[in-house]
């Protein structure tokens, strides 16, 4: 309850201060201060996130007094819509916080924000980044248009091992093992694996996405991309058969498709099932928030939480693999004249939050779980159980495969997501999924 009256009351406080910041000049004025826009994703539901304000956002005009930053925070389904709205009137806020491609790819396909090669190379930032979060291949627009915070696996098994050892059982180790404990998690009240599958990119980004590519095996989604392999095909529709399965035989319960994103993290940290399928940013939703001192699962609770990947597949092509993808991070819009006033003041935002300091700053509070910066060492920190457990969950796996909406265009993955729902609700066959996407991809690529 406390929790509750401080988020409100923060609210109250940021949209106090958006108004602030938004009731003045958006150009250069008489003050002498470059007038910068920002589009900021914020969940506020996250532990420490309050703290993001003064931490980074405050800390930042404090040391740029020549540069006004007017910040519009949204979240989940409104930030994509206000994304989408901005790219079609190609009005975009100066800096904008992006996918490296999936729900930003109308960004990068029409190469609205910029390539920041040319600032990379002139500040000699190359060095301080792990190679892979610069490889301008693994962005949707084939060059670098955002500077990722992170590497992201969007699919973990969170193991709640309190629940097990209650139900006299331990991590199942394959498919066929956790099929087998849901009869005797049943039995003692609790549901097997927790997903919020209201929300329609939660199955394929979290867990389907890691199902292709153990069917398909290692680069699937290129062999459909370059026109050898379909959606039709038996590997991509026997993943699809899974997922049915998985809700046919219980492991999945069919309640998982009305819970919503919001309320999920609370069923795990209340004990209402043994294992939760998310990706590794939920471990910020978890730790302890500094402004309160409370934890959603306190410190010492942490340590009966282990984080790996979903169970051996039996039949499956590969095994012992998680879907992988470059984090989140901030690009600048194309429209900003290079050389100017704005283009230096949007990229030193975009320098101070991708820098040292505000990447320690997410990983210490669980904004992100294995940043992007190659001077950054997880040991020297203080992090909790659970963050330790996130910055070690590359010892878990031995293969990285392709999340689908960060290769598909929308209009290829949106379908899927729609069809994941329909086969849990039994609504339609995993044949009539695949053929739908099937049919999307088709009309997508006659566009092109």
């Amino acid at each position: 309850m406390k929790k509750n009256w401080f988020v409100c009351a923060a609210l109250i406080i940021i949209a106090l201060a958006s108004c602030s910041r938004n009731s003045g000049s958006q150009s250069q004025g008489g003050s002498g201060r470059t007038d910068i826009r920002v589009l900021n994703y914020f969940d506020l539901t996250s532990a420490n996130s309050v703290g993001e304000v003064q931490t980074v956002w405050q800390a930042f005009e404090q040391n740029n007094p020549d540069i006004r930053v007017i910040r519009e925070d949204l979240y989940n389904e409104p930030f994509h819509q206000k994304t989408e709205a901005y790219a079609a009137t190609r009005n975009l806020p100066d800096v904008i916080y992006a996918w490296p491609s999936g729900r930003s790819s109308t960004l990068h396909t029409q190469r609205l924000l910029k390539d920041l090669t040319p600032l990379i190379t002139k500040d000699n930032l190359a060095g301080y980044f792990l190679p892979a979060a610069l490889d301008p291949k693994a962005q949707g627009g084939g060059y670098i248009a955002i500077l990722p915070q992170a590497l992201t696996s969007t699919h973990v098994l969170y193991v709640n091992l309190e629940v097990l050892r209650d139900a006299g059982l331990t991590p199942a180790k394959t498919y066929s093992e956790l099929r087998a404990q849901v009869p005797v998690l049943r039995a003692k009240g609790y549901q097997t694996i927790l997903m919020a599958n209201q929300d329609d990119w939660v199955m394929q980004s979290c867990l389907f996405s890691l199902v292709a590519g153990r069917f398909g095996g290692e680069g699937w989604e290129q062999k459909i991309l370059d026109g050898t392999a379909k959606f039709t095909d038996p590997e991509f529709v026997n993943a699809l058969n899974f997922i049915k399965t998985m809700y046919d035989d219980g492991v999945l319960d069919r309640s998982t498709l009305t819970t919503n994103y919001g309320s999920v993290v609370g069923q795990f940290a209340t004990n209402r099932g043994a294992y939760l399928i998310d990706g590794d940013w939920r471990i910020g939703a978890f730790i302890t928030d500094q402004s309160t001192g409370q934890a959603l699962i306190p410190p010492a609770r942490q340590e009966n939480i282990q984080l790996t990947v979903f169970p051996f597949i039996e039949g499956a092509k590969l095994n012992n693999s998680t879907s992988m993808v470059l984090g989140t991070g901030w690009g600048i819009s194309a429209s900003i004249p290079s050389g100017s006033a704005r283009e230096d003041a949007a990229w030193r935002m975009v320098k101070w939050l991708l820098s040292k300091e505000v990447l320690t700053y997410r990983l210490e509070t669980g904004g992100i779980a294995t940043p992007a910066r190659r001077d950054i060492d997880p040991s020297t920190l203080t992090l909790e159980p659970l963050q330790k457990a996130g910055s070690q969950l590359g010892s878990q796996y031995s293969v990285g495969t392709a999340v689908i909406d960060s290769v598909f265009h929308s209009d290829v993955f949106n379908p899927l997501n729609v069809g994941l729902q329909e086969i849990g609700m039994g609504a339609r066959t995993p044949q009539q999924v695949a053929e739908s996407v099937q049919r999307s991809f088709d009309n997508w690529k006659r566009m092109q």
